[in-house]
C-alpha cells in the first residue's frame, strides 16, 4: 500500500497550557466552535481557549491557543462531554449524570439553573425537527434502563418532548431529524422516535469493543462494525457506500470528506471513502479522543490537544500524479466535486484528466491516455508539441502554464529508445486521424493535418495518399519541404494539386517517370498522369504535356483526348486541332478517329473518309508482310470492312479509286454496293472470291431496312449470277440450290422456275418448292380472308345506307334551308340524320348539322 499525505498533525494545546504546574487532572473531552476551543478535565474543570490558525505555504498550518477562562463546575467527578450551542451562546456540559447550561464566554451557569438530570450520554440534533431557531434538540441516554429522552433546550430552560423505550440498554447515540442511530448491548439499530419503529442494522458485541456511532451527513451514520470494518448506514437501514477496513481496536472515528479518520491505541489511520483504501498512517500513542467539528478534526491525549490539518485536495491530487498513481488521483478528483464550486471544479478536473493522460502516455498506456485526453478535451497541439518539428513553423502555439507534464520532448520522454519513439508516433497517428474530423480540431486543423502528413511521410504510411486526396488543411510550405525531404514526390504532386497547382504537380510526376527523381509509390504513374490530364479542365496543361504522353505510348496517351467526358468539352479541345496534333502519331490518330466516328458518332464526312483511308493504308502496307502479321492485318481489314458497311458518310468514289487494282475484292464489292452497283458487287463475290456466304450476307446487308421488292430483286440478281456463265459452274449450282432452299421466302417462285435449268430434278428443289407452295397457299388463304372481311364491311355500309333511305323526303317550294332559311329552287339537297334539309352549297361550307346539339354530328 502506497502512502498518501492527506493530513498533517499539528499541536494545539500542550500540557503546560492546560494544567500548568498541577500534577492532578487530565483531559477528558473537547469541543470546538469556530475559534472557541473548550476542554473538560477529570477534576471537573472547563477551560476556554481562543484558537488562531496561521496557514503555511505547503498547505499545512500552525495554531496558537490563548487561554481565556477556566471554571470549576462544583462536582467531584470528571467532565464527560461538552457540546456548544452557538445559536444560544450556551455550552452544554455533562458531568456526574447532569447536563448543565453555561455561557459560552463567561462559563457562568445560567441564572435559572436549568439542567437535565439522569443523563449517561447525549447528542445534539444537527437536523432538528423543530423549526424554532431559539432552541436546540438534545437526545440523551437516560439512567433509566433502556430509555432514550428527547429535550428542547432554550437559553435558560429545558423541556422534555419525548421518551422512547429501546429493546436493549443503549450505549451510544447519534441523531438526525427524528431518527436515532443507537448502539445497544448486542446490535446497532435505527429508531424513529416519532413512530417508535425500529430497523435492525447488524450485530455488535459491547464486551469486545467500544461502540462508535457518528452522524456524518444528512440521514447517514458511521458505525464500528464487526471484523474491524467501518460501516455506513442510512436512516432507511441500508448502506450506500462500501465499508472501510480499520483496526480491530478503534476507539474513535471522524469524517473529513473524502476521508474517514480512525484512532486506535498507537496510530491514526486515514481511509478513503471513494476507493476504501487506507491512505495514511500517523503514529499517535495514548490518544483517546477523535472528533470532527465543522470540518476540523481534533485528536487528544490526556495531556494535549492536536489538530489534523487536511492538505488541499488539489495538492493531494498533484502529489498522487507526481507518484504516477493516476487511478487514485482521478478517484480523489471526482470525489472533490462536492467541496469545490462547479466552474472551478470543471477547470481543475479537466486539467487533472490531462495530466493523468500524459502520465499514461509516458508509460505507453495509449488506450488509457486517449480516453483521458478525450475526457479532458485536450488541445491536441499539447501532444503534437512533444514531437520535434511536427508543428508548422507558422504555428503560434505555446504550451499550457503551469505545464501539464514534465517532458521537454519525445526524446526525453523515451530516453532515446527508438522502439518507444516508434510506438508513440503510431499512437499520435491514430489519435490525430480520429480527432481531425471532430470538434476537438476546430481552430487548428492546419496544425493537426500538417503533423499527420509529416508522420505518415516519415513512416511511409499508406494513409498519406488518402489524406492528400480528401479534404485536408495541410500547410503547403511545411508539408512540401517535409515530403521532399522524405522523397515522397508523388505525394508532393497530390499536395500541389490540392492547392490548385496542377502544373507543378504534373511536372513533378513527369520527372518521376523520366527518372529524374526516384519515387516508387506508383508503378503505373504514367497511366495516372494520362488519367489526370484526361479529367483536367485546363487546356494549356493538357496541350503542354500532350507530346510527352504520346511519345511514351500512343495507344495510352491518346486517352487524354478520347476519354475526356463530353460535358467537359471545351473550346480548347477542338477535334480538328487534336487531329492536327496527332498527325505525328499514326496509331493515336487512328484511335482518336475511331473515337469520333464510333463512340461520339460525329456525322462529318472528312472524319469517316480519313479513318477509312488510314485503315486502307495500313492494310495495303501490311499486305505483302510476313505471315506472322496476318492476325493484325485481319483485324485492320475487319475494321475497314465494318466501317465501309456501317458508314454512309465517306467519299465512296475516292475510296473506290484507292482500292482499284489493290487486290481487295471484298472491299471493292462493298463500295460497289454503296453505289447500288449490286450486279458488279455480286459478280466479284461469286466469280472472283467464290465466297458464297459473303454473297448471301451482302444481299441481307444491302436490303436491311428496305422494302420486300428491293430485297427480292437482290436475291434474284444473286441467283442469276449463280446460274450465269463463268468459272466453277458446279459449285455455283450447288450454291444456287442452297440459296433457294434457305431463302425461299425471298423469291418469286414463278420467275425462279423460268430461270432454272430443265435438267434439275424436283427432288433437288424439294425444300424450295415445298416452301413456295406453302407460301403461295398461305398468301391465297390470307387474301380470301381479307376479301371476306371486306365484303362483310361493305355489307354493313350498305345496310346503314338503306336505313337512311328508309323514310321518304318531301320537298316543296315552301321548304326552307335550315342554314340560310331560303327556299329550295331545285330538287337537289343534303339531308342530315335528324331529317333536316339544307342546300348543297350550304352543306359544303359547314360539316356539322346546324340544329344538332353536339358539334360532332355528321351528315
Amino acid at each position: 500500500m502506497m502512502s498518501t499525505k492527506a493530513f498533517t498533525l499539528v499541536p494545539a494545546i500542550e500540557r503546560e497550557q492546560l494544567l500548568g504546574d498541577r500534577d492532578r487532572g487530565s483531559l477528558e473531552c473537547v469541543e470546538c466552535c469556530g475559534r472557541n476551543l473548550y476542554v473538560g478535565t477529570s477534576d471537573c474543570f472547563v477551560y476556554h481557549f481562543l484558537l488562531e490558525e496561521k496557514p503555511l505555504p505547503g498547505g499545512s498550518a500552525t495554531f496558537t491557543t490563548t487561554r481565556q477562562l477556566h471554571r470549576h463546575l462544583g462536582f467531584k467527578k470528571a467532565v464527560s462531554e461538552l457540546r456548544a450551542a452557538s445559536a444560544l451562546s450556551r455550552l452544554l456540559v455533562l458531568c456526574d449524570g447532569c447536563i448543565s447550561l453555561v455561557h459560552m464566554l463567561s462559563l457562568e451557569p445560567v441564572p435559572s439553573g436549568a439542567r437535565i438530570k439522569g443523563a449517561i450520554a447525549f447528542a445534539l440534533n444537527e437536523n432538528p425537527v423543530s423549526g424554532d431557531p431559539f432552541c436546540v434538540e438534545v437526545c440523551i441516554i437516560s439512567v433509566k434502563r433502556r430509555t432514550i429522552q428527547v429535550f428542547l433546550v432554550y437559553e435558560d430552560r429545558v423541556q422534555i418532548v419525548k421518551e422512547v423505550s429501546t429493546p436493549e440498554q443503549p450505549l451510544a447515540v447519534a441523531v438526525d431529524g427524528q431518527f436515532l442511530c443507537l448502539a445497544l448491548t448486542t446490535q446497532y439499530i435505527i429508531l424513529n422516535y416519532s413512530t417508535g419503529t425500529a430497523q435492525d442494522l447488524f450485530p455488535f458485541c459491547s464486551e469486545e469493543r467500544r461502540p462508535i456511532v457518528k452522524r456524518i451527513g444528512r440521514q447517514e451514520f458511521l458505525l464500528a462494525g464487526p471484523g474491524g470494518l467501518g460501516m455506513f448506514a442510512t436512516v432507511a437501514g441500508i448502506s450506500q457506500r462500501a465499508p472501510v477496513r480499520w483496526s480491530e481496536n478503534v476507539i474513535g472515528a471522524a469524517v473529513c470528506f473524502p476521508y474517514v479518520v480512525a484512532l486506535d491505541d498507537e496510530f491514526i489511520t486515514v481511509h478513503s471513502m471513494l476507493d476504501q483504501q487506507q491512505k495514511q498512517t500517523l503514529p499517535f500513542k495514548e490518544g483517546h479522543i477523535l472528533q470532527d467539528f465543522e470540518g476540523r478534526v481534533i485528536v487528544a491525549t490526556s495531556k494535549g490537544v492536536y489538530i489534523l490539518v487536511p492538505l488541499p485536495l488539489e495538492k493531494q491530487i498533484q502529489d498522487l500524479l507526481a507518484s504516477r498513481r493516476v487511478e487514485e488521483a482521478l478517484v480523489l478528483a471526482k470525489g472533490a466535486r462536492r467541496n469545490i464550486p462547479k466552474e472551478k471544479f470543471q477547470v481543475m478536473y479537466r486539467r487533472i484528466l490531462l495530466q493523468a493522460g500524459f502520465i499514461q502516455f509516458a508509460q505507453l498506456q495509449f488506450l488509457e491516455a486517449k480516453e483521458l485526453f478525450r475526457s479532458g478535451q485536450l488541445d491536441v497541439r499539447e501532444l503534437i508539441s512533444l514531437y520535434p518539428l511536427l508543428l508548422p513553423t507558422s504555428s503560434s502555439f505555446t504550451r499550457s502554464h503551469p505545464p501539464l507534464h514534465e517532458f521537454a520532448d519525445l526524446n526525453q520522454l523515451t530516453q532515446g529508445d527508438q522502439d518507444k519513439v516508434a510506438k508513440c508516433k503510431r499512437f499520435l497517428m491514430s489519435y490525430l486521424n480520429e480527432v481531425r474530423s471532430t470538434e476537438v480540431a476546430n481552430g487548428y486543423k492546419e496544425d493537426i493535418d500538417t503533423a499527420l502528413l509529416k508522420l505518415y511521410a516519415e513512416a511511409d504510411h499508406d494513409s498519406l495518399l488518402d489524406l492528400l486526396v480528401t479534404e485536408n488543411f495541410c500547410l503547403l510550405p511545411d508539408s512540401a519541404a517535409w515530403l521532399e525531404k522524405h522523397k515522397k514526390y508523388f505525394a508532393l504532386g497530390l499536395l500541389y494539386h490540392y492547392n490548385h497547382q496542377d502544373a507543378a504537380a504534373v511536372q513533378l510526376w513527369v520527372s518521376i517517370v523520366n527518372g529524374d527523381v526516384q519515387d516508387s509509390t506508383r508503378s503505373d504513374l504514367y497511366e495516372y498522369i494520362v488519367d489526370f490530364l484526361t479529367y483536367s479542365t485546363d487546356p494549356d496543361l493538357v496541350w503542354r504535356h500532350a507530346d510527352w504522353v504520346l511519345q511514351r505510348s500512343q495507344e495510352v496517351g491518346v486517352q487524354v483526348f478520347t476519354k475526356r467526358q463530353l460535358d467537359k468539352q471545351q473550346s480548347g479541345f477542338n477535334p480538328d486541332d487534336i487531329i492536327s496534333c496527332l498527325k505525328k502519331y499514326p496509331q493515336a490518330l487512328v484511335k482518336y478517329l475511331e473515337h469520333l466516328v464510333t463512340d461520339r458518332r460525329l456525322q462529318k464526312e472528312e472524319y469517316h473518309t480519313h479513318l477509312a483511308v488510314l485503315y486502307l493504308d495500313k492494310v495495303l502496307q501490311q499486305r505483302p508482310g510476313t505471315p506472322d502479321k496476318g492476325a493484325e492485318v485481319t483485324e485492320t481489314q475487319a475494321k475497314l470492312r465494318r466501317l465501309l458497311q456501317e458508314s454512309d458518310l465517306y467519299r465512296v468514289h475516292f475510296l473506290m479509286d484507292r482500292t482499284r487494282g489493290a487486290g481487295l475484292p471484298l472491299e471493292s464489292a462493298i463500295l460497289h454496293g454503296k453505289l447500288e452497283q449490286h450486279e458488279e458487287a455480286l459478280r466479284i463475290l461469286v466469280h472472283e472470291l467464290a465466297d458464297f456466304p459473303a454473297a448471301e450476307d451482302y444481299c441481307l446487308w444491302r436490303s436491311e431496312g428496305r422494302d420486300p421488292p428491293y430485297r427480292q430483286r437482290l436475291f434474284h440478281l444473286l441467283l442469276a449470277v449463280y446460274l450465269g456463265p463463268g468459272p466453277a459452274a458446279p459449285e455455283r449450282a450447288v450454291a444456287a440450290v442452297d440459296l433457294l432452299n434457305r431463302h425461299t421466302v425471298e423469291f418469286d417462285a414463278a420467275q425462279v422456275l423460268q430461270l432454272l435449268p430443265g435438267t434439275w430434278s424436283v427432288q433437288l428443289l424439294r425444300p424450295f418448292l415445298t416452301g413456295a407452295m406453302r407460301d403461295s397457299i398461305h398468301a391465297r388463304r390470307t387474301t380470301q380472308v381479307a376479301v371476306g372481311l371486306a365484303r362483310s364491311e361493305n355489307l354493313i355500309y350498305k345496310y346503314d345506307k338503306m336505313k337512311l333511305k328508309g323514310s321518304p323526303v318531301r320537298l316543296s317550294d315552301k321548304k326552307l334551308c335550315q342554314m340560310c332559311h331560303s327556299p329550295f329552287l331545285e330538287p337537289v339537297f343534303v339531308r342530315y340524320p335528324s331529317g333536316g334539309l339544307v342546300h348543297t352549297h350550304c352543306a359544303a361550307g359547314r360539316h356539322t348539322e346546324p340544329s344538332s346539339p353536339s358539334a360532332g354530328a355528321r351528315t
